[in-house]
C-alpha cells in the first residue's frame, strides 16, 4: 500500500477510539497506520514514533492485528510491532498469553519476546508452561523474558534451563538465574562455566558475580580444580572479579599449578583482585613463574591496571 503525505496526516491527526471503528474499519485503520509506522522511506522518517502512538492508543483492541504481523520477514515490522505493544502495555497481555497456544512456533516467540519487553508479572505463569516447547527458539525467549520481568516464580524454569540441548538457550538460563538471584543456582552455573558454547559460559560467569559472594567463592574454590579446562579457568576470572581475601588465596594456590595455562588465568586475576599489590603476593607469583608467555601476561595485566584499563 502506498499513501502519500497527506494522507498519512488525516490518519494520524485524526482522533478515533477504537470503539468508534466497526471491525473491518479497525483493521484498515491499523493497516494504513502500520505501513507509516514501519516505513524506511525518508518522507515517513518523522511520522514513524505518532504512527506508533497512534495505533497504540487504540489499545488493547490492536493487540489482536499486531500478533498477526508477528509473522513478518521484515525486521523493521517485527521490531514496529514490539514497540507498540510495548506502548500499549499490560493491557495487551491477555491477548498475547493466548497467542502462546499458537501452533505457529515463530509466532509464539515473538509473542515471548514482547512479554518480556511489558514485564506484567500475569505473564509468569503461562511463559512457564511455553519453557519446554519443542521449538528451541520459544524456549530461548520465555526463560529470557522470565528474567526480564523479575519474578521469582520463573526460578526453577530458568534452572532447568541450564540443563538445555541448545546454547542459546542455556545463555538465556544463565542470565536469568543472575536476574532473579537465583543463589540456589550456583553449582549449575560453576558447571556451566565449561560450557560448550561461549555465550553460556561468560553468562555464567556474569551471573555468579551477581549472587552471594561467599557462596560462589566457596562454591568455585572446588571448581578450579575441574578437570575441564574451561571450568577452572573461567573460575579464575570470576574469582579475580570478586575479589575477596578468600578468593584471591584460592588464586594464589592456582599461580602454583602445573598447567600454565592455568597459573595465567589465576594470576592476572590476582592482579585484578588487588591491582595495587596490597597483599604482597605479585613478586612471589612472578619469582617462581618460568613460563615466558605466562610472564607475559602477567605484565601485560600489570600494565593494564597501571593504567586504569
Amino acid at each position: 500500500m502506498i499513501l502519500t503525505v497527506a494522507l498519512a496526516a488525516v490518519l494520524l491527526t485524526g482522533t478515533v477510539s477504537a470503539g468508534m471503528l466497526a471491525t473491518g474499519e479497525l483493521e484498515q485503520r491499523i493497516d494504513s497506520l502500520f505501513v507509516i509506522a514501519s516505513s524506511g522511506e525518508v518522507r515517513f522518517r518523522d511520522q514513524n514514533e505518532p504512527a506508533m502512538d497512534s495505533i497504540a492508543a487504540l489499545g488493547a483492541p490492536a493487540v489482536p492485528y499486531l500478533i498477526d504481523r508477528f509473522t513478518t520477514r521484515s525486521a523493521r515490522e517485527r521490531w514496529t510491532v514490539i514497540w507498540i505493544l510495548q506502548r500499549i502495555g499490560s493491557p495487551a497481555v491477555p491477548d498475547l498469553v493466548q497467542a502462546l497456544r499458537r501452533s505457529d512456533g515463530l509466532v509464539v516467540q515473538r509473542v515471548c519476546w514482547a512479554l518480556g519487553d511489558i514485564k506484567d508479572t500475569m505473564a509468569v505463569e503461562p511463559l512457564i508452561q511455553v519453557c519446554s516447547h519443542p521449538r528451541w527458539q520459544v524456549r530461548e525467549q520465555a526463560i529470557g523474558a522470565l528474567g526480564k520481568i523479575a519474578d521469582i516464580r520463573g526460578g526453577s524454569a530458568a534452572i532447568n534451563g541450564l540443563a538445555d540441548s541448545i546454547g542459546q538457550v542455556r545463555k538465556a538460563a544463565a542470565v536469568t538465574c543472575g536476574k532473579l538471584k537465583l543463589h540456589q543456582s550456583i553449582r549449575k552455573l560453576a558447571h556451566v562455566l565449561g560450557d560448550d558454547f561461549y555465550g553460556a559460559r561468560l553468562s555464567a560467569a556474569a551471573s555468579l558475580l551477581k549472587l552471594d559472594t561467599n557462596a560462589v567463592v566457596a562454591t568455585l574454590a572446588d571448581s578450579v580444580r575441574s578437570a575441564n579446562r574451561l571450568v577452572g579457568n573461567i573460575a579464575c576470572d570470576v574469582l579475580g572479579e570478586n575479589g575477596t581475601d578468600d578468593a584471591m588465596l584460592i588464586l594464589l594456590g592456582e599461580t602454583g599449578s602445573d598447567n600454565p595455562d592455568r597459573r595465567a588465568h589465576a594470576a592476572v586475576a590476582l592482579v585484578k583482585a588487588d591491582p595495587h599489590d596490597n597483599c604482597g603476593f605479585r613478586k612471589q607469583v612472578i619469582d617462581r613463574e618460568t613460563d615466558r608467555l605466562v610472564l607475559l601476561k602477567i605484565q601485560s595485566a600489570i600494565d593494564a591496571v597501571g593504567n586504569g584499563q
